[in-house]
């Protein structure tokens, strides 16, 4: 099984980096986050031998995790709104169930994924479905809120398979618990090498409800079992639907 990293720091529940980074605002816990989903692992191989900028980030299940995440219930589906309104004001917080990108195919559940024993985040136990890390904000809360998925599994496509394939302006729909959707619209999608992580672009403060799926990408490292870069798309609340 490979190994798939969205960074090289391991987070914490408190809003401290303690390895290579230290993180003192208010958004670091966000930071914290993804900086765990990082250091997940991808899929067994690619199904594609990777080239240039393929996007192949798979957050790499284990017994762990497998065992402690937990599904979400699963909620109505999520009509597709204009993009005119980025920018919206932030909801109050309710945990995600669903995300959807019609752009790219997605339709899927998502499950809560906290932090292992070691300081490492849980990761899906499969290519789907995908996970939302619950130490970073609910998406359409204020702060950078952080979705991890697989690029592939065992030889399949996984959730984010074609996350490389965003483009500015498409449109994201994450339903929540409580009924709302909260619509984002995609301002960027972009690929970093893992030894060089954009820690405080994906996990800092921001003055807005922003939104960051990550998975892997890059060339596929036979002898790590690992991805060499991750790709990582980052979007902007556009419309808080209420039930």
């Amino acid at each position: 099984m490979s190994k798939a990293t969205f960074g090289s720091q391991t987070p914490e529940r408190s809003p401290r980096v303690v390895t290579r980074l230290r993180v003192t605002t208010a958004g670091a816990a966000a930071a914290v986050m993804f900086m765990v989903a990082v250091v997940s692992g991808c899929s067994t191989a690619p199904i594609v031998a990777e080239s240039g900028a393929t996007p192949t980030t798979t957050v790499e299940s284990s017994p762990d995790s497998a065992r402690q995440v937990a599904p979400i219930t699963d909620a109505a589906a999520v009509p597709q709104v204009a993009v005119d309104q980025v920018g919206a004001v932030p909801a109050a917080p309710s945990t995600p169930v669903r995300i959807e990108i019609p752009s790219i195919g997605v339709d899927s559940d998502l499950i809560g994924l906290g932090l292992q024993s070691d300081g490492t985040m849980e990761v899906p136990f499969g290519g789907f479905p995908g996970g939302w890390y619950t130490g970073s904000p609910t998406p359409g809360e204020l702060g950078p809120s952080i979705i991890a998925g697989h690029v592939d599994w065992d030889g399949a496509p996984g959730i984010f398979y074609k996350l490389k394939d965003m483009s500015d302006g498409d449109t994201i729909t994450v339903t929540r618990q409580d009924g709302s959707r909260t619509v984002f619209v995609a301002t960027d999608v972009q690929r970093y090498p893992k030894s060089n992580f954009p820690t405080d672009t994906v996990y800092g403060d921001i003055d807005h409800a922003g939104l960051r799926l990550i998975t892997c990408g890059g060339a596929y490292d036979a002898g790590a079992s690992s991805y060499d870069d991750n790709v990582i798309a980052f979007a902007t609340l556009s419309q808080t639907l209420l039930p």
